[in-house]
């Protein structure tokens, strides 16, 4: 297992008890990216990734992630396919989706972060074939 892959298991393993507090894992200059879903947008940096979580986990009530599968498809990037849950605050409504997130590496450091919602965009955004998505 890959330095890179073993730093993902430990970040999400944080994640899965809601502990987004973290950020020894991140670049300083990392790139955050919520594509689609109903509030997508793009932060730079450690302080810009903050308030972008901040933003997407202030429309959650009891917001749950859990990795389901984590796959390198070269020594650059971690793709994580996994299943969240939560309640929107606003709404009310019971949601549960899977979702896809990409971690890509530089020097030992994540990059940048894309948060997707929508599995065949982030299957088509990423470069990996259907047959490659054994879900």
């Amino acid at each position: 297992m890959s330095a890179n892959l073993d730093l993902v298991r430990s970040i999400y393993a944080d994640w899965e008890r809601g502990d987004f507090s973290s950020v020894g894992w991140a670049a300083s200059s990392i790139r955050f990216e919520i594509v689609g879903g109903p509030d997508p947008g793009t932060w730079t940096g450690l302080a810009g990734m903050a308030e972008g979580w901040r933003q997407w986990l202030a429309a959650w009530d009891d917001y749950n992630a859990e990795a389901d599968e984590y796959r390198e498809p070269d020594g650059a990037r971690v793709v994580v396919f996994g299943r969240m849950s939560g309640r929107g605050r606003m709404s009310g409504v019971k949601v549960e989706t899977e979702f896809v997130n990409a971690l890509d590496f530089q020097a030992g450091k994540v990059t940048r972060l894309q948060l997707y919602s929508d599995r065949d965009r982030a299957l088509a955004d990423l470069g990996l074939a259907p047959e490659d998505d054994t879900q």
